[in-house]
């Protein structure tokens, strides 16, 4: 009898355990849920539209999705149409790797203000995430404020300055690129409360923006060192060094005409968010480095902009039935193991940090640990899950179903885009019902 195992949340984490279940060649029977109708989680509403070789590992999820052993329920929600211990009853193995998909903020006042959006909802707006369909965010505005150095805050900005020529290729919904095409959103300013150093862009995004159409890098070079100081590992340093030499690459490019600026605003920590129901600006403290940590100067400066975007980190979403380790922010856990059991895996592990690959390792330690752990044949497994979700009048979406849905998307999408996104989930039922 097979070791019945099921996933809950179909991003690159669960795909990986996934995967590593399969290549243990162990006799197994998985079943992925994901509460919205589409799998692939932060590659489908979260990496930027315009990367689109990076969406491309989908293919290397889509053949562990099609294996015989796998079966995928979409518009399966945890907690309302399923619970974790209905779960823990039915297989052998439960994985938790449901992400860290709410935002974190900034904790200064103001940020209760109109126009204040946090990084995971203003890129789950465009791109297309259900959740986000109806934000409509205010973008009639010169100056955006973007808090963080990190890559989801330079593809922010990236996004908001591009043409509509160089998102040509990109899956941006419609109306929203027609949102940002017509804003007359001039400067974007990056704010980080520490230096360039320190700063966690990959290079290749900041090489990026040395190449856009219609905007230019703005860089005080009195904020970048002569070199990289401070204990790093080897990588960490090779990395830090080719940040910077990029960065002084930007900061010695003539100015060319372009309409648009994107503003590197490094020792500067946010204090409080102005205006009166609405953002009008953000209040800065310069800051100095202390021993890697950001102390604040004394020194104040103002910058006027109609919306802030903190784009500083992600948090965890409540889960009934689970135990919060409150000093990591993840679901408590030893090296994986949560319960007899139940596992996690991804970030909702080990917290919101890496690249996609990161997760590999997670996919690679929660097979090992269900095929050490589980006694095959115990549970039921998908029987009881079906009939579950039938009782409850779910309308799961199959991977054929899904598979519909991209193909009508494709169908649909703009020359040169490679799809129309369905932005609601209505949207996407209707569809499997005609």
């Amino acid at each position: 009898m097979p070791v019945r195992i099921v996933i809950v949340g179909s991003g690159p984490s669960g795909f990986y355990v996934a995967e590593s279940l399969i290549k243990s060649e162990a006799d197994v029977e998985i079943d992925i849920i994901d509460r919205l109708p589409t799998p692939f989680g932060l590659i489908r509403g979260g990496v930027a539209p315009d990367h689109q070789s990076t969406k491309r590992v989908i293919r290397a999820y889509e053949r562990t999705a099609l294996n015989k052993c796998i079966r995928f329920y979409g518009n399966v929600e945890l907690g309302r149409d399923v619970s974790i211990p209905e779960l823990r009853q039915f297989y052998d193995a439960v994985v938790l790797a449901t992400g860290m998909p709410d935002d974190r903020m900034l904790g200064i006042p103001g940020e209760d203000k109109i126009g204040v959006i946090g990084s995971a909802t203003f890129v789950g707006w465009y791109n297309g995430h259900p959740d986000f369909a109806g934000l409509s965010p205010d973008l009639h505005t010169a100056n955006v404020a973007v808090v963080g150095n990190g890559n989801v805050a330079i593809d922010i900005a990236r996004v908001l300055v591009k043409t509509r020529a160089e998102m040509t290729e990109a899956d941006l919904p419609k109306a929203v690129s027609n949102t940002i095409q017509s804003a007359p959103i001039s400067d974007v300013y990056m704010i980080g409360r520490r230096g360039p150093v320190e700063a966690k862009f990959t290079n290749v995004e900041l090489r990026e923006m040395g190449h856009l159409e219609n905007a230019r890098a703005v860089i005080d070079p009195t904020d970048l060192p002569g070199g990289v100081t401070g204990e790093w590992s080897d990588r960490d340093r090779r990395l830090r060094k080719k940040n910077l030499a990029t960065l002084q690459q930007l900061a010695a490019m003539p100015e060319t005409g372009k309409q648009k600026s994107v503003h590197f605003a490094f020792y500067a920590k946010p204090v409080e968010i102005l205006g009166g129901n609405r953002v009008e600006g953000i209040r800065l403290e310069k800051t100095v480095l202390r021993n890697g940590r950001a102390e604040g100067t004394g020194s104040y400066f103002e910058i006027e902009c109609g919306l802030v975007i903190p784009a500083i980190g992600y948090v965890l979403q409540p889960l009934k039935d689970v135990e919060i380790d409150e000093e990591r922010g993840t679901i408590g856990n030893d090296n994986g193991r949560v319960a007899p059991g139940l596992y996690v895996a991804g970030w909702a592990r080990r917290g919101p940090t890496g690249v996609i690959g990161t997760n590999k390792p997670d996919g690679v330690n929660a097979a090992k640990q269900i095929l050490e752990d589980a006694a095959p044949g115990e549970k039921p497994g998908r029987a009881s899950l079906e009939a579950t979700l039938r009782h409850c009048g779910v309308r799961w979406v199959s991977y054929a179903d899904w598979q519909r849905i991209n193909e009508a998307e494709i169908a649909n999408a703009a020359p040169g885009s490679p799809r129309e996104k369905f932005v609601t989930i209505e949207e996407m039922l209707d569809l499997l019902v005609n």
